[in-house]
């Protein structure tokens, strides 16, 4: 079976019902850089794709950064004097900086408040905060709950532990035809939060289920990893082979309302780049392709001057431009799984531009071949100007995605009349 065979709207509805019913298994757990969390997230991932998990000691040098300490949280609260929980972690994980040092003690209201988050402007809202590298505690609320501390004393805990163990992250490697690699990437830090970034390892998920299921040209390699650190430290563990990779996608926010936004590489100009590009001109469908820049997810990793692979950002609404953002929001109501289903298909449309994007040689390029005594002359007349363009610009050094820019026609029927020409010998392949 060919990636071709993946694109029924059937499937596209089906799929994004599994991806959400996915999120919503992974939602309750409480994830950070490094931990159980994290662990938890990828064996329950590993039972639907073949995952190899990696565990990095602490203290690992990984470039300029150093592998921290392992953080594991069993329980957290705030309590009045009466022990009735105003702050409860057992509520929601997010209630607890993230990375808090464990603490157990008796403090006043005023220390408290200066050791809660809040956002005002969203008075039920939880925000989601961290301190992975500066050891501190601190919790998180509604605003509305913080209105509501009246005593002046609260028994405050974190039953937590920050000690040395092992950063942990994922990977699958799906080899091709060649060693040439197309490179998936999501973060599985971020604790109960649905879109960012649930929603990007369901989506990395799913992906590698289709494409083990098809034969095709590239490798694929799949990483689930921390963010920032996380691949910092794949970097750091794979410098000798990162060259192979070829093409590449930083997977995030993927199952909100919004349409897509692609960010391009740092050269803005690779292929995986054009390819994005061509699939949501393609789509006929709103959507935002933004240039680079050196702030935002693992693309900044990737792209940074020491490696400067190809490697874009696929996104719907990018972080920040939503108010859910980094909230106890971002949860189950707010991403769909028509939005997931539909992230899944514009990604895997962009596999098959780069699965069939190759360089021809016309075999007959003094004036044009007669294509009716061949039988190529088509139903369709855009089969037929589809058809011309393709020996026209196949001249050894014209791609298949060059031709699609230039004639503006789909790139998928450059590519079906490409193979007609090709089995008519009036094409060999590069």
């Amino acid at each position: 079976m060919s990636i071709d065979d993946l694109f029924t709207e059937a499937r596209y509805k089906k799929i994004g019902e599994s991806m959400h019913r996915m999120i919503a298994d992974l939602y309750p757990i409480c994830r950070s850089i490094t931990g159980d969390g994290v662990r938890e997230t990828l064996r329950m991932v590993g039972e639907r794709i073949p995952l190899e998990t990696f565990e990095v000691p602490t203290g690992t040098q990984v470039f300029d950064w150093t592998v921290p300490k392992e953080w594991n949280i069993r329980d957290a609260w705030v309590k009045t004097r009466r022990g009735e929980r105003v702050i409860d972690f057992q509520d929601s994980n997010l209630h607890v900086l993230n990375y808090s040092v464990p603490i157990r003690k008796t403090v006043s209201v005023d220390e408290l408040k200066a050791r809660l988050s809040t956002i005002p402007e969203r008075p039920d809202w939880v925000p989601y905060r961290t301190s992975y590298y500066k050891e501190d505690w601190g919790f998180c609320a509604s605003h509305n709950t913080v209105e509501d501390l009246t005593e002046d004393e609260y028994e405050v805990c974190i039953d937590s532990t920050l000690k040395d163990g092992h950063l942990t992250y994922g990977e699958l490697y799906l080899r091709g035809e060649t060693t040439n690699e197309i490179l998936l990437s999501t973060h599985v830090c971020h604790p109960s939060m649905c879109n960012d970034n649930l929603s990007g390892v369901s989506l990395a998920t799913m992906l590698a289920e289709a494409m083990g299921t098809v034969t095709h040209r590239y490798s694929y390699r799949f990483l689930f990893v921390p963010g920032t650190i996380g691949a910092i430290t794949w970097l750091a563990r794979n410098e000798a082979q990162a060259s192979r990779i070829q093409h590449g996608l930083v997977l995030t926010g993927v199952g909100d309302r919004g349409p897509i936004t692609y960010k391009r590489s740092r050269t803005g100009c690779a292929e995986i780049d054009r390819a994005v590009a061509l699939v949501l001109k393609a789509s006929d469908e709103a959507h935002r392709v933004i240039d680079f820049h050196p702030y935002g997810y693992d693309e900044r990793q990737f792209c940074s001057p020491g490696f400067n692979l190809p490697v874009g950002r696929f996104t719907r609404t990018p972080y920040g431009e939503y108010p859910e953002y980094h909230t106890s929001a971002d949860n189950l109501d707010f991403v769909t799984s028509e939005a997931l289903g539909d992230s899944f298909q514009k990604v895997l449309r962009i596999f098959q531009v780069l699965e069939h994007n190759r360089v021809y040689t016309n075999t007959n390029p003094k004036c044009e071949p007669q294509l009716g005594k061949r039988g190529l002359y088509g139903e369709f007349p855009e089969d037929q100007l589809a058809m011309l363009w393709v020996l026209n610009q196949s001249d050894g050094e014209h791609s298949l995605l060059d031709i699609a820019e230039r004639s503006g026609l789909e790139f998928e029927r450059i590519a079906r009349m490409a193979d007609r020409l090709l089995g008519s010998e009036l094409l060999t392949a590069q």
